[in-house]
């Protein structure tokens, strides 16, 4: 069946002027995909709206409200310091996460083996009612919460490889056992979460600046392969954020390409394993160009049939 692909042109149209999390992104990733050598197993398809019942599983209702009576006429209004709405942004947003609704139903449904969403505005910052880090609603948490709701899935696991946690996507499942969240990211670095958690469905890796993939490996393989094998999740949801990379100004970590197709190739073992292959990917960060569209198809690669 091979992987969908799942984007659509109202996510170029999100726009906070001179900004790091910028269009150029998706178009970028589009172009690698489209000339990576097994672009013919990728099936690319158009988001859908998510609904505002799919948003209210994990955001309250007066936050949903406040981010549609903010859409600006003209010009730019800010949210927080680093999240900016233009005229655009709302229907962004809400195709960002509908491509994750859609991306579940494609592989519950047999469509597809694996789904990777091309959207921004990106997603794991957004907490239960409020938007920080450029994102506005929580993409990959409306995802597994409509997995679970209504593919009447017993468990979820998200896999967060992002430099920054995901303090949203924790936020919002700290309390669901149904959910494993597992997030690796520098530290201490922003928002400055995710040392002091006392669920067991959350386990976080903590990277102090200049770790490599060799450290990041070590400690997966520690930390997280065997505790999301008990799980036995019935879905694999990734936040994909690529801006670890060694090439990333933003950031302080030492990856390299190559680590983002091992950290998926791990994954999917597991996958193979205890859920017949089923994940779903949403892009994060990742924002030095000329490295993103490498890594996305690193990790696309990785999600593949051997």
């Amino acid at each position: 069946m091979g992987i969908a692909i799942i984007s659509h042109p109202d996510c170029l149209l999100h726009n906070m002027g001179e900004h790091l999390e910028n269009p150029e992104r998706i178009r970028v990733t589009q172009l690698a995909l489209e000339n990576a050598h097994f672009a013919a197993e990728l099936d690319h398809h158009e988001a859908p709206l998510v609904t505002r019942e799919q948003l209210l599983r994990v955001h309250s209702e007066s936050y949903i409200n406040h981010i549609f009576d903010s859409v600006p006429s003209q010009g730019f209004i800010s949210l927080d310091p680093d999240t900016w709405m233009n005229q655009h942004s709302l229907k962004a947003a809400l195709r960002a996460a509908g491509a994750g609704v859609q991306a579940v139903d494609l592989v519950m449904g047999k469509a597809a083996d694996a789904a990777f969403c091309n959207v921004r505005p990106p997603g794991h910052h957004a907490e239960k009612a409020k938007a920080m880090g450029f994102c506005f609603f929580n993409n990959v948490a409306i995802a597994a919460a409509h997995a679970l709701e209504v593919h009447k899935l017993r468990r979820v696991a998200i896999i967060d490889f992002d430099v920054h946690h995901g303090n949203g996507t924790q936020d919002i499942f700290f309390n669901d056992n149904r959910v494993l969240f597992c997030s690796s990211f520098q530290h201490p670095f922003y928002p400055y979460s995710g040392l002091n958690k006392t669920n067991s469905n959350i386990i976080n890796i903590p990277l102090q600046a200049g770790s490599n993939g060799e450290i990041l490996r070590d400690k997966i393989q520690q930390m997280w392969l065997q505790p999301l094998l008990d799980f036995k999740p019935d879905l694999i949801l990734f936040s994909a954020g690529f801006d670890g990379h060694e090439e990333e100004s933003l950031a302080n970590l030492a990856l390299i390409d190559e680590d983002y197709n091992w950290i998926t190739k791990e994954i999917k073992k597991i996958a193979d394993q205890v859920c017949k292959g089923r994940m779903v990917s949403m892009l994060e960060g990742g924002y030095a160009l000329n490295v993103l569209g490498r890594c996305v198809v690193q990790h696309v690669h990785g999600m593949l049939k051997d």
